[in-house]
């Protein structure tokens, strides 16, 4: 779309400065490169710098040489760690936990971004469901464990029905705002262009809700990560809360730790992926 400048008001060659972009600026540097990202990072360093000293004067400095706290101390558990991680038990439990947190946020992610899309839309289903939904949202997941398992009997059934049911809810609520956030201008505009709701949907409501939906996610997989443990404690063989049952009936103290501390691990890093996925598909929308 070509711009015409008042004659009156500027000169050619000021006409031409204002239509090309700025040259001598340079291009843009890529975000994590600028001094506030060094910053910040320093920061989130320094923070978990913080908590590891503490959690050391804790468990070493300030107990009872004596004492049982000991075997919970950061000197015991990152070594024990790092052999755990080394042998062949750990890293298949991970894998079981990995392979049920991918499967609920799967099912919620099926349900829950066509119900927000759905609710989103239309007022009067918005109306006849929220009293439903805040209803359901503010049941805790853990308490529908013994339904879940006389429903679906023991094994990864209940666990994926109690994952999928913690994880819809944040999703169909931010995709249905992201809805009601749509532009205006954006729908008008593929109406004027006669698109078809499918065109409509795909080109204009799922990128301009792509934001919220990620924001859900990313909200999702927090409750998902803590509600796993506590599931995978009941009736199955696998996972990392049932390793950690596993080394607290073996007393093996030290390697409940190491994996309590690889449960934080692995959480910090599927908030970190998301948050990574959230820029990602926010800069590409924008561009």
């Amino acid at each position: 779309m070509s711009m015409s400048w008042p004659t009156d008001s500027f000169t050619r060659a000021e006409r031409r400065a204002l239509a090309q972009p700025d040259r001598a600026t340079g291009p843009a540097k890529p975000q994590w490169l600028t001094l506030g990202a060094w910053r910040n990072t320093a920061l989130g360093a320094g923070g978990l710098l913080a908590l590891l000293v503490l959690w050391w004067l804790g468990t070493d400095v300030l107990a009872s040489p004596d004492g049982f706290i000991r075997h919970f101390s950061p000197t015991t558990a990152i070594p024990k760690l790092i052999v755990l991680l080394s042998g062949p038990d750990l890293p298949v439990h991970i894998l079981v936990s990995l392979r049920r947190v991918l499967v609920g946020l799967g099912l919620a992610l099926l349900v829950g971004v066509p119900l927000g899309l759905a609710i989103g839309s239309f007022q009067r289903l918005n109306s006849a469901t929220s009293p439903a939904f805040q209803f359901l949202r503010m049941i805790s997941p853990l308490s529908w464990m013994p339904i879940a398992v006389m429903v679906f009997g023991v094994g990864d059934d209940p666990i994926y029905f109690m994952l999928a049911f913690a994880a819809v809810w944040p999703i169909v609520l931010n995709t249905a705002e992201g809805v009601r956030r749509l532009q205006p201008a954006w729908l008008s505009l593929a109406s004027s262009l006669a698109a078809t709701r499918w065109e409509t949907l795909w080109h204009v409501i799922l990128p301009g809700v792509l934001g919220h939906v990620l924001t859900g996610l990313r909200l999702a997989i927090g409750i998902v990560w803590i509600v796993l443990v506590p599931c995978e404690m009941l009736g199955v063989s696998a996972g990392l809360g049932y390793f950690i049952l596993d080394t607290r009936d073996r007393l093996a103290y030290s390697e409940l730790m190491a994996t309590v501390l690889m449960i934080g691990l692995l959480g910090f890093l599927l908030d970190a992926g998301a948050r990574a996925l959230y820029r990602l598909a926010t800069r590409s929308h924008a561009a």
